[in-house]
């Protein structure tokens, strides 16, 4: 039942090195809340000061209204899934499942009862007996999350559930994860730097960098609108900030953009790789944003070649390989660049 209580309220303030997390991290009940970010963001020494692993020296956290600060991991209601799962291998995976009910005092026989019942959800009846090492990959996360489920946590923290499963187990085993997840009736955090795994996984992404919360919204959102480079660059737009007075962007390092309608104050100006073109000489036509360029690096990926380009603006084409060629698109190349103001979508900083 709803009573207004959030399921997690954190403020994170903690030191390791000279490296400072302080951030503001909230879930409701039955929400999936993703921790993005680059390496060094921030991520697992949130997760860590979550489950008390990680002493805070400022801040607090609060399940469901009850502040848990000054509780030792044992006494918090978490349930954690770690990496690489850290399964006990001399022990079964019912075993495996049964020992934190055990560690919270329930009867042998009922601690067993539980972790059959969460393996016979997880489809793994038939594999209670066998010990960690005889498990598939996907197996061994499957019971990792009984395990972190079996003693009735009321806020589950994951960190990169998928990152030990190779890339074909991995997509098998999202979508479970997912109905799973979506499943439990109390608040998930979980910590990937995987911008699908954000994106399928969670309800919310709250991204990190450098120890601080710099976005956090609905997935849709945050793809649509991102306000970082380092977000533009996971859901693939070119990114600028800047001042827009009617339809010209002026961006922060003295470019141009100009928008398909008017605006005024500080904004965002985003535009897809795939919209710009690129041309040896200056193109004739209508594009209404057209800059000297040079090419600096070139990645090829599928059947499509990203180009990193330099000059009045940093951005990134995409083009096709006959287009490579016929450019002659080597680094240090200069071509002009072009896009339709149509393409280029603007929203408030």
């Amino acid at each position: 039942m709803d009573d207004g209580v959030s399921a997690l309220e954190a403020r994170l303030r903690a030191e390791r090195g000279t490296f400072r997390l302080d951030a503001a991290l909230t879930a409701d009940r039955g929400e999936v809340v993703a921790l993005l970010g680059p390496n060094g963001a921030g991520k697992s020494t949130a997760l860590r000061a979550l489950a008390g692993l990680q002493p805070l020296t400022g801040g607090s956290v609060a399940v469901e209204g009850r502040d848990i600060t000054a509780l030792p991991p044992e006494r918090r209601p978490i349930g954690v899934v770690f990496q690489d799962y850290l399964l006990f291998r001399h022990m079964s995976a019912l075993d495996n499942v049964a020992f934190g009910p055990r560690c919270r005092g329930e009867s042998k026989a009922a601690a067993r009862a539980r972790a059959a019942e969460l393996l016979e959800e997880m489809g793994l009846a038939d594999r209670a007996r066998a010990r960690p090492g005889a498990l598939s990959g996907g197996q061994a996360q499957r019971v990792a999350l009984a395990r972190a489920l079996a003693a009735h946590p009321r806020l589950l923290l994951l960190d990169e559930p998928l990152s030990a499963l190779d890339a074909h187990t991995r997509e098998e085993v999202r979508a479970g994860l997912r109905a799973r997840l979506h499943a439990f009736d109390g608040a998930t955090v979980l910590v990937t730097h995987d911008p699908l795994e954000a994106m399928v996984l969670a309800d919310r992404i709250t991204v990190l960098e450098e120890g601080a919360v710099v976005q956090d919204g609905p997935p849709a959102e945050v793809a649509l609108r991102p306000r970082t480079e380092y977000v533009a660059r996971l859901v693939g737009l070119n990114l600028y900030r800047g001042r827009q007075e009617g339809t010209a962007v002026e961006v922060d390092g003295g470019a141009r953009i100009e928008a398909p309608s008017p605006g005024w104050g500080p904004v965002f100006a985003a535009f897809p790789p795939r919209a710009v073109a690129l041309f040896p000489d200056p193109p004739s036509g209508t594009p209404r944003n057209v800059w000297p360029l040079v090419v600096e690096g070139v990645e090829r990926f599928g059947d499509q070649v990203r180009v990193r380009l330099g000059g009045p603006l940093s951005l990134g084409a995409d083009v096709t390989p006959a287009a490579l060629a016929e450019l002659d698109l080597a680094p240090g190349a200069r071509v002009w660049a072009a896009v339709k103001a149509s393409e280029v979508r603007c929203y408030p900083a």
